[in-house]
């Protein structure tokens, strides 16, 4: 089930959207707070954000910017500002589409589907643990604005980690992946590629993600142990 978060302080178009999106199965949470947005997303972790551009307290445009900071969650504006130049600056701050208000309902359900289809397209490409998130394809790990390069081994090995968040990861399980995708590796050559990722992981500023057990292998420890 997706999970829709609504940002608009129309009390009417807020009931309209909550019975509309629940009629088609989605899971919708209306926005109370509307100073404090962005850390709400970061608990909510919504798989799609409606957002109007005229907010009590805040610009919905200078808040598009400010979620885009933290998170690639996809944004449709729902306004009524219908001007070309509205669209483009919405489009600029990290919009991904624009629907002019009053809005058909079987047309606003059309562009949420599509919008959803693409970044769940995607988001295949994108593992994540926590605040941490694995391109496998860039071979890229990212925390927040700060992203480090991997090499293959440690891609495999990050990946097979991140698959697995929550379990205990043995060495010997680690080995055969590597080996199933041709990287040949042995004990020695696996302790160093973990180090090689932890140093990664402290230069993007996350420190202890991956605690080793003894006698048993590695696993993914949760952010309230992070450094």
């Amino acid at each position: 089930m997706y999970h829709i978060y609504v940002v608009d302080d129309d009390l009417t178009v807020q009931r309209e959207l909550k019975v509309l999106l629940e009629n088609q199965g989605y899971r919708t949470t209306i926005a109370k707070k509307f100073t404090s947005i962005p850390e709400e997303i970061e608990d909510v972790k919504p798989d799609l954000i409606l957002l109007d551009i005229s907010l009590p307290s805040v610009d919905g445009i200078m808040l598009c910017s400010q979620i885009r900071m933290l998170s690639e969650v996809p944004i449709i504006f729902v306004t009524s500002q219908n001007s070309s130049a509205a669209e483009l600056e919405c489009m600029l701050s990290g919009g991904d589409d624009f629907i002019e208000k009053p809005y058909r309902p079987a047309v606003l359900l059309a562009h949420i589907s599509a919008v959803l289809r693409r970044t769940t397209k995607r988001s295949e490409n994108i593992l994540s643990f926590e605040d941490l998130e694995l391109d496998v394809v860039a071979a890229k790990l990212k925390h927040y604005q700060k992203v480090v390069e991997l090499s293959k081994n440690e891609l495999y090995i990050l990946r097979y980690f991140f698959e697995h968040k929550g379990e205990v990861v043995s060495r010997e399980d680690l080995m055969n992946d590597l080996w199933d995708n041709e990287s040949f590796v042995d004990d020695n050559t696996l302790s160093v590629n973990i180090k090689r990722i932890r140093n990664k992981l402290e230069s993007i500023g996350v420190y202890n993600v991956i605690q080793t057990k003894r006698g048993m292998g590695y696993i993914l420890q949760e952010k309230t142990k992070w450094k």
